[in-house]
């Protein structure tokens, strides 16, 4: 048996260059961590009892004999890509999915991982994020970018570049243990429970209005944002406070580039928490709806979270694990064919 944990990440600045026909024209960067809220997938050979071969448990539960007729696309091509069989798979989570966190790519690394871990192989880091883009932006045909399924597999606070030639360079933001508690601190999240699927947003913004000269040039904005945010962590004499009022920047760009990102329920619940003291926040993920995030100085946090006391209020801490086999237990498998 294998268990696998893989924390799920919040995207600060420079969402939206990532998306590989963005970057492979301008190149790209985002500026995210992955916190300690996670998924968990539990993967085992299947035994032999029952007149199904498969059993996958997720938002619900399969049962099938063969892999084909399995109707989760991600669980099905991932398993016809690293030709797995006669297995039980199990996923929970910490928080919902289509929330704004990466929950599905998360979902999407820690599987693999606990594929290759129960074939009693290695996939590093890099390995099991490029595999899972490849999972969902081409065999599962999904719109949207690279950074979750990156985030996810390498996790900590870093500063992923993405290349005009495709490639992408995973760059930890150097900033002192102090300072990075401070911004932990001054960051609040709070769950809107409304959900949505992020390739689904991915999809309406595309078709919005706005011409691809006018949205480009939002992006390329949001993509100047990565160096000044970065600049605010890691220079100890620049004011933290800079980046919170520079998250409502970004958030006020990211609203323009499509009709998709933002609906007047979240703008209400945004203007409540600005009003309240926070210097600035965003919607984590394409938009639409899940969790929102804002920066308040302690002293407002009180009048935030009163402000906010319809939402569920989610404390969290930056980790830096990334995507972890913590449980391994090996199997001996034989297939049943050369039984």
């Amino acid at each position: 048996m294998i268990i696998t944990q893989t924390p799920f990440r919040m995207s600060f600045f420079g969402g939206g260059t990532d998306i590989e026909s963005f970057f492979k024209k301008h190149g790209g960067a985002v500026l995210s961590t992955t916190f300690d809220k996670y998924c968990y997938v539990n993967v085992r050979h299947l035994p032999r009892f029952f007149d199904y071969s498969t059993e996958l448990s997720y938002s619900r539960t399969e049962r099938v004999t063969n892999v084909n007729d399995i109707e989760h696309p991600a669980i099905r091509n991932a398993m016809q890509m690293l030709d797995m069989h006669e297995i039980r798979l199990t996923y929970e989570a910490d928080l919902p999915a289509r929330s704004g966190l990466g929950t599905s790519s998360s979902f999407a690394v820690g599987m693999l991982n606990a594929f290759y871990a129960l074939k009693g192989k290695y996939a590093d880091k890099r390995k099991l994020a490029d595999e899972a883009i490849y999972l969902e932006r081409v065999l599962c045909d999904e719109a949207g970018g690279w950074q979750d399924q990156i985030a996810a597999s390498f996790g900590g606070f870093n500063r992923i570049n993405f290349n005009t030639d495709g490639t992408y360079d995973v760059l930890p933001v150097i900033i002192s243990p102090e300072r990075k508690k401070q911004l932990n601190n001054n960051l609040m999240m709070f769950f809107t429970g409304f959900t949505r699927f992020s390739s689904d947003v991915q999809k309406a913004n595309a078709g919005s209005i706005e011409t691809r000269e006018a949205k480009e040039k939002r992006y390329l904005e949001m993509l100047s944002l990565v160096d000044k945010a970065e600049n605010i962590l890691t220079d100890s004499a620049a004011d933290l406070d800079d980046f919170g009022r520079m998250l409502d920047h970004t958030w006020n760009l990211k609203k323009q580039t499509g009709s998709a990102v933002s609906t007047n329920n979240i703008d209400e619940l945004y203007d409540k928490g600005m009003k309240a003291g926070a210097l600035g926040g965003k919607l984590l993920g394409a938009g639409g709806g899940g969790f929102l995030v804002f920066y308040v100085q302690p002293e407002c946090q009180d009048a935030v979270k009163e402000a906010m006391k319809d939402l569920m209020h989610i404390p969290f801490k930056f980790e830096d694990g990334g995507t972890r086999v913590i449980h391994y237990t090996p199997e001996t498998y034989v297939p049943l064919e050369e039984k």
